[in-house]
């Protein structure tokens, strides 16, 4: 299916002072709120623990079915937006995480929280996929600079996740799952006025394309490394929480100010870095001195201060590491974008699923080990990138500024 940008004509005359079409930043103000999803249940995972008598691990699993949903619904999504085009798919999206983010609110077990989750990750899945194509093709100037905007509302929607967790929280554990509910239903509504209907798709998807697109070796090294690096991300997310053993507002604003470095880093370091010493070289660094960082929280975890500044400083770490690898599975591989997208997604997801319930269940009997299997699938994740390197030689030879508009009209969400 063809996601196709408004014609120059429209995109003219929608497009605001800032350059860019009404449409992008509808989407792009919906991928704000969606990726508040990830960070938003840090500030509460100890008083839902406590409220409703589940262990550490238990309570991960909110990550873990999350993930697994999200991972695996990533093969259909293709399908789905080849068949019903990219508005219907993203209205879809948020609508599921509507109903099933409100529904998390009213549960009254852990086991409910869990399976509603897993639907907000269908939900979710449904939206994230189709949003990156969308705002690549609606967008002006070019692919790099679309994926920059893609990655600013990732990194604000992160950053903002665990403060709105963090004061709602302090109210309720309910509270940050009926704001999501609110802020998706208005992104629902900006969609439907801002985001111009876009044409008939041309062809149907099939669901087999992402494993193909995996025999592309430059991809498969860029998605098991995100597979990799995911154990430490969610080790960090999921379980940190728990030896920081703090109230609801601390909790939210350690995480947020996590989170703004990750923007920062995602928008304004990473493509410095990637111009001056190339794409490979600065995943490799960032991901290396992210291991390094568990590893330090590792040996300190029951010092509460060390702890703190990791989990801060981890946000500089992977915000370079997310914009580059991001724009690495964009063009590692010769297939369609939102295909490649797809693949990457599917294995970082549904294979790092299990990190969240992992760490939670190691730190039960030990409370650095899951610091020290973050740390080493991290350093994993450096060697496998480091084996592929020759596959993905070609990432610094594209010229950015030859993705003009118009070679980013048709961004293609299907095969």
């Amino acid at each position: 299916m063809t996601v196709t940008a408004p014609d120059a004509d429209l995109t003219a005359r929608t497009a605001p002072r800032s350059g860019q079409p009404k449409a992008v930043w509808a989407v792009a103000f919906a991928s704000v709120i969606a990726f508040m999803g990830i960070g938003l249940v840090d500030p509460i995972l100890k008083p839902i623990g406590e409220q409703l008598h589940a262990s550490p691990s238990q309570v991960s699993l909110l990550f873990t079915s999350y993930m697994l949903v999200t991972g695996v619904a990533m093969l259909i999504t293709g399908v789905v937006s080849s068949r019903f085009g990219a508005k219907k798919t993203l209205l879809a999206g948020l609508a599921i995480i509507v109903v099933f983010a409100a529904l998390a609110g009213m549960s009254d077990t852990v086991a409910q929280i869990i399976g509603f989750r897993a639907g907000w990750g269908l939900g979710n899945a449904l939206f994230i996929a189709t949003a990156l194509a969308t705002i690549v093709g609606a967008s002006t100037g070019g692919v790099s600079r679309a994926i920059i905007l893609y990655e600013a509302a990732l990194g604000i929607g992160i950053a903002t996740g665990p403060l709105v967790g963090g004061l709602l929280g302090g109210i309720s554990w309910r509270g940050p799952f009926f704001g999501v509910s609110v802020l998706m239903a208005i992104a629902f509504v900006a969609i439907v006025t801002l985001l111009p209907d876009g044409p008939k798709p041309a062809h149907h998807t099939s669901m087999t394309a992402p494993f193909a697109a995996l025999r592309h070796r430059g991809l498969l090294t860029v998605s098991i490394t995100a597979l990799l690096y995911n154990f430490g991300f969610f080790t960090l997310l999921a379980y940190t929480p728990f030896p920081l053993d703090m109230g609801t507002y601390a909790i939210g604003f350690i995480f947020c100010g996590w989170g703004i470095l990750l923007a920062v880093a995602s928008v304004f370091l990473a493509p410095r870095l990637q111009k001056r010493f190339g794409t490979l070289p600065m995943m490799g660094v960032s991901l290396g001195l992210f291991a390094a960082d568990l590893a330090v929280m590792a040996v300190f975890a029951e010092h509460k201060p060390v702890l703190i500044a990791g989990t801060v400083v981890a946000g500089l770490f992977l915000g370079v590491n997310n914009t580059l690898i991001t724009e690495a599975v964009m063009i590692s591989a010769p297939v369609e974008r939102a295909t490649a997208s797809a693949a990457y997604s599917f294995v970082r997801f549904a294979g790092g699923a299990a990190a969240p319930y992992l760490a939670g269940k190691l730190g039960e009997h030990n409370i650095g080990l899951p610091f020290w299997v973050g740390a080493a699938c991290t350093a994993a994740a450096v060697l496998v990138l480091a084996s592929g390197r020759a596959a993905l030689a070609h990432l610094d030879d594209h010229d950015p500024a030859a993705h003009s508009v118009d070679e980013a009209r048709a961004i293609t969400v299907g095969d």
